[in-house]
C-alpha cells in the first residue's frame, strides 16, 4: 500500500468520526475575543469632534502679566477614523489665540505695558494626529465601556494673524502675519461615552508654537524659536455607522451525555491507527531496488546556435579537464562534435560539428594534453534527441573516457 493512501485513510478516519460526533450534538456559535477582533468595513468607525477651551503660553516675560490674563481661547474641529479598537487617525483644523509680554520681539505687537511690549495673535492651523486607545490596549476591548484614555501625537501647519493699525496708529482689525509655522503636539483625551454614538471628552494637550525674537538688539532682524503652549479642551464627539468591533465566531459543542459510544469509537480508531502504522513500517522496511546510473561523459561544452567559439568560462573548464588527462597519460579520450538537426542545413551543421570538436582539441593541446590521448570525431545525430523544444542541448562537444 502506498504511503499517501495510508495517510489518506488516517485523515478520512478522523474526519468521519468528527462528523459523526458533531451530527449527534447541537452546535452553538459564539464570539471568541481571544481570537482577536475583525476589521470593520471602511465606512464604519468614523467620527467628528468639535471642541473649545483655553491655553496658557509659556514665553520669556509672560509671567509679568497677571495669572488670569495669560489665558487665551482656542477651538478645533476634527474628522477621524478608528482602524481597530486600538489605533486611529484624525485630521482637523484649530484656532489658538496667543498673547504675552516681551522685550525681545514677538509676533503680534499691539501696545505697551509698563516696560514691556504687548503682543497678541490668532493662529489658524491644520493638523494630523495618530491616536492610541490605551484603555483597550491595556485592559482589552469591551463594548459599552464608559471611560477610555486615548493618547495622541501629531504635527500641523499654522497661519498667523496679527493686530492691524491704520495710518494714525489706531487698531484696525487683523491682518495676515505672513508667517507659516510647523507645530508639533502630544495630548491625552479623557473620553466619556454618553451612548453608542455620542461622547464627551476632556483633552489636555502640550504644543510647540513658533515665535520670533530680536537678536543682537536689532529692530529688523529676527530669529525663530519654539515655546510651549499648554492647552485644555472640552469637546463632543459623534461616531458614525457601526461603532463596535466583533470577535471571530467559533463553534461550541456541548459535552455528550453518554460517553460510552464515543469511547468505543476512540478505541476502534486507535486500533485502526496501530494497524496503519504497522503497514507503514512494513512499507518503509521493504528493500529498495538499486538502479545503477549510466556513467556520463567527463565533460560537455555547450554552444549557442551557429557558434563554435569557446567562452572564457569554458576555457577554464577545459583547463581543469586537461589536468585530469595529464594525470592519466595512458587513458584515451574521445572528443565528439555535435550540432542539432532541427536548424540549419546539413552542410552548415557538418561544419559546426567539426569546428566545435577541433576548437576543444586545440584548447586541450594548448593546456599540455598529449595528442595521442585524443580521438577527435563528429556525430551526425542529436546528442539528446529530446525534440525541438530542447534543441539547445544538442549543440555541444562531449569528452568521454574510452573503455
Amino acid at each position: 500500500m502506498k504511503k499517501s493512501a495510508i495517510l489518506g485513510l488516517v485523515a478520512a478516519l478522523f474526519v468521519g468520526h468528527s462528523a459523526m460526533a458533531q451530527s449527534n450534538q447541537e452546535i452553538s456559535y459564539v464570539e471568541d475575543p481571544s481570537q482577536g477582533y475583525l476589521f470593520n468595513s471602511f465606512s464604519n468607525n468614523w467620527f467628528v469632534s468639535v471642541e473649545g477651551g483655553m491655553n496658557y503660553y509659556f514665553r520669556n516675560h509672560n509671567s509679568e502679566r497677571s495669572f488670569l490674563d495669560r489665558f487665551s481661547p482656542n477651538a478645533g474641529i476634527w474628522v477621524g477614523k478608528w482602524f481597530s479598537p486600538i489605533v486611529g487617525l484624525r485630521a482637523g483644523g484649530n484656532f489658538t489665540q496667543v498673547k504675552g509680554l516681551s522685550k525681545d520681539g514677538g509676533v503680534g505687537y499691539y501696545g505697551t505695558f509698563e516696560d514691556f511690549d504687548k503682543y497678541k495673535r490668532n493662529e489658524f492651523g491644520i493638523n494630523l494626529d495618530a491616536m492610541l486607545n490605551l484603555t483597550n490596549w491595556w485592559c482589552g476591548y469591551r463594548p459599552g465601556r464608559v471611560y477610555n484614555a486615548i493618547v495622541y501625537g501629531g504635527a500641523g501647519l499654522n497661519w498667523q494673524y496679527v493686530p492691524d493699525f491704520d495710518s494714525n496708529g489706531n487698531r484696525d482689525g487683523w491682518k495676515n502675519g505672513s508667517n507659516k509655522n510647523l507645530t508639533a503636539h502630544v495630548g491625552l483625551i479623557n473620553n466619556f461615552a454618553l451612548n453608542k454614538h455620542l461622547s464627551l471628552y476632556l483633552d489636555v494637550r502640550a504644543a510647540l508654537m513658533t515665535d520670533d525674537l530680536r537678536y543682537a538688539g536689532s529692530l529688523s532682524a529676527y530669529q525663530q524659536k519654539q515655546y510651549m503652549d499648554l492647552q485644555a479642551y472640552l469637546g463632543l464627539t459623534y461616531n458614525f455607522n457601526k461603532t463596535t468591533w466583533s470577535a471571530p465566531v467559533v463553534p461550541v459543542c456541548p459535552e455528550p451525555t453518554n460517553c460510552d459510544a464515543v469511547e468505543a469509537r476512540l478505541q476502534a480508531a486507535n486500533a485502526r491507527i496501530s494497524d496503519l502504522e504497522r503497514q507503514l513500517r512494513d512499507c518503509l522496511n521493504r528493500p529498495v531496488e538499486k538502479v545503477e546510473a549510466k556513467e556520463g561523459p567527463l565533460c560537455t561544452i555547450y554552444y549557442t546556435i551557429g557558434k563554435s567559439n569557446i567562452s572564457r568560462v569554458d576555457n577554464k573548464v577545459l583547463g581543469a579537464v586537461a589536468e585530469i588527462m595529464k594525470q592519466n597519460p595512458e587513458q584515451k579520450y574521445t572528443v565528439t562534435g555535435w550540432a542539432d538537426n532541427y536548424t540549419g542545413s546539413d552542410q552548415v551543421n557538418e561544419r559546426l560539428r567539426n569546428a566545435r570538436a577541433k576548437g576543444v582539441e586545440r584548447v586541450l593541446l594548448r593546456n599540455g594534453v598529449n595528442a595521442s590521448q585524443l580521438n577527435v570525431t563528429v556525430n551526425n545525430g542529436n546528442l539528446n534527441d529530446m525534440g525541438e523544444k530542447f534543441v539547445s542541448l544538442d549543440r555541444a562537444v562531449t569528452i568521454e573516457a574510452d573503455k
